[in-house]
């Protein structure tokens, strides 16, 4: 069973009910729903068939609602683009009522001339364009051209080195958070956060909408760099956004802090997604390159828990075909001796402070050495405890067996786990080791000679209650 979780971005390459279903088939664990893109009528729509697919198909497919957050854009130019040539003036000013031409153009943000000084670096349409800030005039940021190219309306635009001080939720945002938890979103990620503050107004516009989807922070500010280890204690876990993080902190940072970042996720007990240009040019290409290769590679050797797929499954000629492929790096690491790591550091970073479920985990880890494990059962009510036995690397699957949907949404996520439902709330404690046994048998997820490992709690249906572990041989179990 793979481990490493693939999220697919949908589009309109990839949203009709044939594709979906092929990209569930090839491997795909996880959607993601760019609001930054799109109606609400045709996510919900996407929302609708990816459900009734998994259902189909006996798998939980978790659906991630990805905020567009305050991505400042410019305005529209007069003859739809300029060419930037270096050395030449350039004005920004979100006052500036006419359309664009080769003197300036407007913005939609009301505070950049607030926000930037003279000396810093503007990077436009994905820093291919750099402009340097000489002088602010009232609301006009007055700028030289040092990168020069063609500059097209509606194009984003960065701070070199941050500095904006934009909220992580807009407007937009909020109705879109409130929409995605009346869907059902297992999961909302947060966009250009720069605090753990941001995480809890998420948190609790979410537990307003009575959902209790999860709250992932993609980390794409320099200054959330500054707060890194609270960001990621307040979430439920991170994504590496490369792209706009690149444009703050330059390309040539972002591998090591992408590892720095992995690292703290793993600390932190939370799961960690690695995004942007994964197989970029498998959007045109049936092959990704060699270097697309080692990228994935190196994010599932370093210890992340999915990897994501944007433009390449989204607007690319080939979204089931790019699943496939990148399932097959992932299994090819896997069974590699890299993914062969000893979890003694984790383990003694897990015992600083240890809850019931860390102490289950440390356990279920240090037994799944045993000769003959086959597999780790969890019985869980809101999948805490297989995501902590996740983080220790096991080598065999791990089931997470769960009657709550939260609980399902929330493990497609986490790394190594296989989210099964079953109703168990109707049976009493002395049946539940049998019969959830009985349904992974039946359902052939183990075999009836295999010997696993069985976490569970003494109450039934309650989160927080796991206290129990065990080895069952299952050829001795008279009910099977």
């Amino acid at each position: 069973m793979r481990k490493t979780k693939i999220i697919a971005t949908i589009g309109p390459r990839s949203s009709d009910y044939d594709m979906l279903k092929k990209m569930v088939s090839s491997g795909m664990d996880v959607v993601r729903l760019n609001f930054s893109h799109g109606d609400p009528e045709d996510h919900q729509a996407v929302f609708e068939r990816i459900r009734s697919i998994a259902q189909e198909s006996g798998r939980y497919i978790g659906i991630m609602i990805d905020l567009q957050g305050p991505k400042i854009r410019i305005g529209r130019f007069e003859s739809g683009s300029i060419e930037l040539k270096q050395g030449q003036r350039f004005i920004i000013d979100h006052k500036r009522q006419a359309l664009g031409d080769q003197s300036g153009v407007s913005v939609d943000y009301d505070r950049l001339h607030l926000d930037v000084k003279v000396r810093d670096f503007l990077l436009l349409n994905d820093g291919l364009i750099s402009v340097k800030v000489v002088a602010i005039e009232g609301t006009s940021v007055i700028t030289e051209c040092v990168v020069g190219g063609e500059l097209s309306s509606s194009k984003g635009i960065n701070v070199s080195g941050g500095g904006l001080s934009a909220s992580a939720l807009t407007e937009k945002d909020i109705q879109d958070l409130k929409f995605g938890c009346q869907l059902g979103a297992d999961y909302i990620a947060l966009s250009f956060v720069k605090n753990a503050q941001d995480i809890e107004q998420a948190r609790h516009l979410i537990h307003q909408q009575g959902s209790d989807a999860g709250v992932i922070a993609k980390i794409e500010r320099k200054e959330a760099l500054e707060q890194l280890d609270s960001i990621i204690e307040s979430s439920d876990g991170v994504m590496v956004a490369r792209g706009d993080l690149a444009l703050e902190i330059g390309d040539a940072q972002v591998p090591v802090v992408q590892k720095q970042i992995v690292q703290k996720a793993r600390f932190h007990m939370k799961p960690v997604i690695i995004a942007t240009q994964m197989m970029e040019s498998m959007i045109i290409n049936t092959a990704p390159t060699r270097a697309e290769t080692s990228d994935v590679a190196n994010a599932i050797i370093d210890g992340c828990d999915a990897v994501m797929l944007s433009a390449e499954t989204a607007i690319g000629k080939h979204p089931h075909e790019v699943i496939n492929v990148m399932a097959k790096v992932c299994l090819t690491v896997e069974r590699s001796i890299w993914w062969d790591r000893d979890f003694k550091d984790q383990r003694e970073e897990s015992v600083r402070e240890m809850s019931h479920a860390s102490a289950i985990a440390v356990c279920a880890a240090q037994m799944a050495l045993l000769k003959n494990i086959s597999a780790v059962v969890s019985v869980t009510e809101s999948g805490t405890t297989a995501l902590h036995i996740s983080r220790f690397r096991v080598h065999m699957p791990i089931f997470g067996v769960c009657g709550n949907l939260q609980g399902l949404g929330k493990m497609t996520l986490y790394r190594g786990v296989r989210p099964v439902y079953f109703d168990y709330n109707q049976l009493k404690n002395y049946e539940l080791a049998d019969r959830v046994l009985e349904k992974l048998v039946d359902e052939q997820y183990i075999l009836s000679k295999d010997h696993v490992i069985m976490t569970k709690g003494d109450v039934i249906g309650q989160k927080g209650a796991t206290n129990s572990i065990k080895v069952i041989s299952l050829d001795q179990r008279h009910a099977l």
